[in-house]
């Protein structure tokens, strides 16, 4: 007999999210992904200088701050026609390279990691086994048994609180779990030492971008930072070597500690490499250009898509392909359409929904505040996997190094990337790579320093007097969790219009007017379910994509009423 269960909120992602699934005989036979909060910031970048987008449009959330600033600013760059100096191209992809790096960790170990690592489970382990597993799988200094001892006391004292914080809400316990006790210990560990160790690498942002979150260096042209390497309020030689250690840092910690834990406990949950699948479509607009050209040709992440798990054919991108449908989502259209490109988008709230409180969203109406993005009328998966993909079928061979090292240490083949353990295999490596490229990127900055090049901006087009009367551009980055797009148009040097297509809209979309699910939906058919009154499995698919409803859905009082207030102490 089918049974309907609720996950509201999930917990441990960015932002609202609710899942409602279908089980019958121990599987989830449907399943329907739904925002619960209203997404309306777009609406108030209109009749602004297209300049100051980048600052307004970075306040979509509180974490994926960069990204959107990127994005924004490349597609005022896209409908200007301006092209970048080369440090500007350096800069940027150091931030955003570290950017990525650091968030894949954080989602590793503080995000994703309780739905494989029981904690209470490491309170029994037994600290001496424990130093032996992590030798075992590598040189990091911090493996000793006195080492992990410290830990396990440091735990069981919290433990003995009564006060477990983001520990409390969890499945402690449950069947699912399959890690030998010291496996665990040694996770929790590494949990805690990326805590502190993200506090670190994240300092570059603070360099380069002046703070973090939202790093106020972005410049429409480039990059505002002075390069200078004769003056201390500049970029200099001081600051570079900074920015190197701490970029080292970065790498040591992903080679030594994320990738060999993530290898270690992978082959504990195989049977997840055929669970979670999807849609099997995937989406990526590439990143990270080797040069300041402008085109799409020299990305380190190539553009491209996979349609239907075709690894032998990556078809191009055409933007113009993609529209966003609202037939599902709390939204209308004014001209009543289902569908519309993003350069035609619109972000008129249509709440049918129940009133609160109720048992069950309208699943046969409209269900979400998130619209449902489609290419050519099909979905398509964006975020790490979609782009180690790409990068992998089209020959990229930092990825196909990495991919088949991972693939040969679990001993399963190419099909095994299309799952939930493959998605948290692929933010692995989409790690890696560019844990190791943004040293590359720091060496040619320091390159062109030596040699003389210090220009940072493009000012050729900086005055709207220069502009045409019309104008739209194309922003895009791949930001950690996928593929982001920013769509702008330009009437008489102000925003005419504007949209924002981010990963978890492609990704945690309702149904479209096909009836076709989205990614989240799509990849929960078929999952076990152990315990209904502990859907542990719904949250380990569900956090594999890390989503982020923060960047999807945004509460705006369209009257400048004030909501909330909060006191600072």
């Amino acid at each position: 007999m089918a049974k309907k269960i609720v996950v509201d909120p999930i917990t441990r992602i960015e932002g609202h999210l609710r899942i409602e699934a279908q089980i019958e005989g121990g599987r989830i036979t449907d399943a329907w992904s739904s925002s619960t909060a209203f997404r309306g910031i777009e609406t108030i970048l209109k009749g602004r200088d297209p300049r100051d987008a980048h600052h307004f449009v970075q306040r979509f959330c509180g974490v994926c701050t960069t990204v959107h600033s990127m994005a924004s600013i490349r597609a005022v760059e896209d409908a200007l026609k301006i092209q970048i100096p080369d440090n500007a191209r350096l800069i940027r992809n150091i931030i955003m390279g570290i950017q990525n790096v650091q968030d894949h960790v954080i989602h590793f170990y503080h995000l994703h990691a309780l739905d494989w690592v029981d904690i209470v489970s490491a309170l029994s382990a037994d600290p001496k086994k424990t130093a032996q597993v992590a030798q075992s799988i590598s040189n990091w200094p911090l493996s000793s048994a006195t080492y992990f001892k410290g830990v396990q006391d440091r735990v069981k004292a919290f433990v003995g609180t009564g006060r477990l914080g983001p520990f409390a809400n969890a499945y402690w316990g449950h069947s699912a779990y399959k890690l030998p006790a010291e496996a665990n210990l040694m996770a929790v560990a590494h949990y805690l030492e990326a805590l502190e160790w993200q506090k670190d690498v994240i300092k570059i942002h603070a360099i380069l971008g002046s703070k973090n979150p939202h790093p106020q260096t972005f410049l429409v042209g480039g990059m505002s930072i002075p390069v200078d390497p004769d003056s201390q309020n500049a970029l200099n030689a001081d600051k570079l070597a900074l920015i190197g250690k701490l970029l080292k840092k970065a790498r040591a910690f992903v080679e030594q500690v994320y990738i060999p834990d993530l290898l270690a406990v992978a082959p504990a949950y195989l049977d997840w490499a055929a669970i979670g699948g999807g849609v099997g479509n995937y989406l990526s607009y590439g990143d990270f250009p080797m040069d300041n050209s402008g085109g799409i040709d020299n990305l380190y992440f190539p553009r491209g898509i996979i349609m239907g798990k075709d690894l032998a054919n990556v078809l191009p991108v055409d933007e113009q392909k993609i529209t966003e449908d609202v037939t599902r989502s709390w939204y209308e259209y004014s001209d009543g359409r289902a569908d519309k490109h993003p350069y035609d988008g619109e972000t008129n709230p249509n709440y049918t929904g129940p009133k609160p409180p109720y048992d069950f969203l309208d699943t046969d109406g409209k269900y979400s505040w998130v619209k449902s993005p489609r290419y050519n009328g099909e979905p398509m998966e964006v975020g790490p996997l979609a782009r180690v993909l790409v990068a992998y079928a089209s020959g990229n061979a930092d990825a196909k190094g990495a991919v088949d090292f991972v693939l040969g240490k679990l001993g399963v083949g190419a099909g095994a990337l299309f799952s939930t353990l493959g998605r948290t295999a692929a933010r692995g490596i989409d790690c890696l790579m560019l844990a190791q490229k943004t040293e590359l990127w720091l060496q040619q900055l320091t390159d062109n320093m030596g040699r003389g090049i210090l220009e940072v901006h493009n000012a050729e087009k900086w005055e709207p007097s220069t502009w045409p009367k019309e104008a739209q551009g194309f922003g895009y980055h791949e930001a950690p969790r996928g593929a982001l797009g920013h769509w702008i148009r330009i009437e008489n040097g102000a925003i005419k219009n504007y949209q924002a297509v981010v990963p978890s809209t492609w990704n945690a979309g309702p149904r479209d007017a096909a009836g076709k699910m989205g990614p989240y939906e799509s990849a929960l058919i078929g999952t076990p379910v152990a315990d209904e009154k502990q859907p542990l499995e719904i949250l380990r698919t569900i956090h594999s994509f890390d989503p982020c409803l923060a960047c999807a859905v945004h509460v705006l009082d369209a009257r400048g009423n004030e909501i909330i207030k909060v006191k600072a102490l």
